[in-house]
C-alpha cells in the first residue's frame, strides 16, 4: 500500500471516535505518517484513552506524530500556581483529571508526563507545516511566535513567506460542511468540533489524507 500522509484534528477526549476514524475508516497502516494536531484532552470523558491508544499504536510501530495543543499547554502550566490550575479546570480539565484518576497534573504517571512533554509545537515536512492553531505571518520567522502556534485564530497567510507549503491546523472549530468544502491549499483547518456533539453542524472528527487530497469525517460516537 502507498504510504499516506494523514492529519487528525482536535480529539478532546473522544477516544471511541478517534479509534473508529483510524481503524475503521482510515484502516491505518504502518507505512502511514500520521500527524495528530493536539488537544487530545479536556471536555470529553476519556482523555486517558486517547493517549493510551496513541501509545499503543506506537508500540505496534505505527508512525504517530503528536503536536501540542493549547489545552496540553494549559494543563502543563497548571502546576505553576493556583490561578493556572483553575484556568485549566475551566477549560475542561476536571474531566481529564477524572479520566486519569488523579487530582493534579503532576500526579500523572511518568509515561504520560513524558508523552505530553515530548509533543511538538510544529512539524515541517516536505510541503506541509503541521501546527495546532496556526502561524503568525507578521513575523519574518514563522516559527518564532510560540503562543501563536497554540492560540492564534483567523490568521492571514502571506504567500511570499509560505511559498508552496500548506499549513494544516486545528484549534478553531467550524461546522463539518465548512471543513469539507475547503480547498487544500495555503492553510487548511480540520477542527470540526468533535466534542461539541450538541451543536448543529459540529460533532465530527476530521482526518485529512494529504496524499489523496481528501477529507474523512466521523461523527462523534461517544
Amino acid at each position: 500500500m502507498t504510504p499516506r500522509i494523514i492529519a487528525i484534528g482536535d480529539i478532546h477526549g473522544c477516544s471511541k471516535t478517534f479509534k473508529k476514524l483510524l481503524l475503521d475508516e482510515l484502516r491505518i497502516q504502518q507505512t502511514d505518517e500520521i500527524y495528530c494536531l493536539g488537544d487530545y484532552i479536556d471536555r470529553g470523558y476519556d482523555s486517558k484513552g486517547v493517549v493510551d491508544f496513541i501509545l499503543e499504536l506506537r508500540e505496534k510501530k505505527f508512525h504517530i506524530h503528536t503536536l501540542r495543543g493549547n489545552h496540553e499547554q494549559v494543563m502543563m502550566d497548571s502546576t505553576l500556581n493556583e490561578e493556572n490550575y483553575r484556568n485549566w479546570l475551566a477549560l475542561g480539565g476536571a474531566r481529564t483529571l477524572n479520566s486519569f484518576g488523579v487530582r493534579y497534573y503532576h500526579e500523572f504517571d511518568l509515561a504520560y508526563i513524558n508523552f505530553f512533554k515530548d509533543t511538538e509545537l510544529f512539524i515541517e515536512t516536505g510541503n506541509y507545516i503541521f501546527v495546532h492553531a496556526g502561524l503568525n505571518f507578521k513575523n519574518h520567522d514563522l516559527f518564532e511566535d510560540k503562543d501563536a502556534m497554540l492560540w492564534i485564530r483567523d490568521f492571514k497567510v502571506d504567500k511570499n513567506k509560505l511559498g508552496n507549503r500548506i499549513v494544516v491546523h486545528g484549534h478553531n472549530p467550524h461546522p463539518k460542511d465548512f471543513i469539507l468544502n475547503q480547498k487544500i491549499e495555503n492553510a487548511v483547518n480540520i477542527d470540526a468540533g468533535c466534542v461539541f456533539n450538541d451543536r448543529k453542524g459540529y460533532g465530527s472528527l476530521i482526518a485529512l489524507n494529504l496524499t489523496e487530497r481528501k477529507f474523512i469525517a466521523v461523527k462523534n460516537c461517544e
